[in-house]
């Protein structure tokens, strides 16, 4: 499937100048939501195209920094998707009809045991984990967390994926500016694969870093 929408996209490439932040702000709303959708095959090429000029401005950081903001905020309207759907629904009912919404039981009770288990802050601790970050948002949405922090956490989240992904694309197009779409993805893939350990231990930094500041701060409320 990655590699079909991968060619899609390709093949729509020519029109992003004028259409291609409309194109991400679209793709990324999906990706998002409970539909199944890599972020790889849009963020990706978003910063290969920015780098070789090919976006709206031409100016290939405005354009990456574009490309963020742009995605990020779709992603935080296909996680209110998702929010709204399993607040509106609720439990039982999505636990019987959400696999006509390609929600299996068994990744809803992994999403839901990750919540119980963590609290608020998986909503932006699993916007970096693949497989389970577009669903987050379904449990938040069930426990009715606060709309303050599921926007502040899920934009921090969604927008950091999204600068690792664009980086990478601007990065392979440094290296060459003539790749197929498909390649430029497995290849991006293939580096997030290969240090995904440093992200883990950044993400491990930030969380011990908000656990602690947090634990103070009740503490001195306490």
């Amino acid at each position: 499937m990655t590699d079909q929408i991968a060619q899609y996209l390709q093949d729509a490439s020519s029109y992003a100048p004028a259409w291609g932040f409309l194109l991400i702000f679209i793709c990324m709303t999906i990706e998002s939501s409970f539909i199944p959708f890599p972020s790889e095959v849009v963020m990706i090429p978003a910063g290969f195209l920015a780098l070789r000029g090919d976006m709206t401005t031409g100016i290939w950081w405005l354009d990456c920094i574009l490309a963020v903001l742009i995605g990020t905020i779709g992603c935080l309207l296909g996680a209110y998707v998702n929010y709204f759907l399993a607040e509106k629904l609720g439990r039982t009912l999505l636990y019987r009809y959400g696999k006509y919404f390609f929600l299996k039981p068994d990744t809803l009770e992994r999403s839901e045991e990750i919540f119980r288990k963590h609290g608020e802050i998986t909503t932006f601790i699993c916007r970096l984990i693949p497989g389970i970050r577009q669903v987050i948002s379904i449990p938040a949405g069930l426990a009715k967390m606060k709309h303050r922090p599921f926007i502040i956490f899920t934009v921090l989240g969604a927008g950091i994926w999204n600068i690792i992904l664009t980086g990478i694309g601007a990065y392979l197009g440094h290296l060459s500016k003539d790749i197929s779409y498909i390649e430029l993805v497995h290849q991006g893939k293939k580096m997030i694969s290969d240090h995904y350990i440093w992200l883990l231990l950044v993400l491990a930094i930030i969380v011990a870093g908000y656990l602690f500041i947090h634990h103070k701060v009740m503490k001195k409320d306490a």
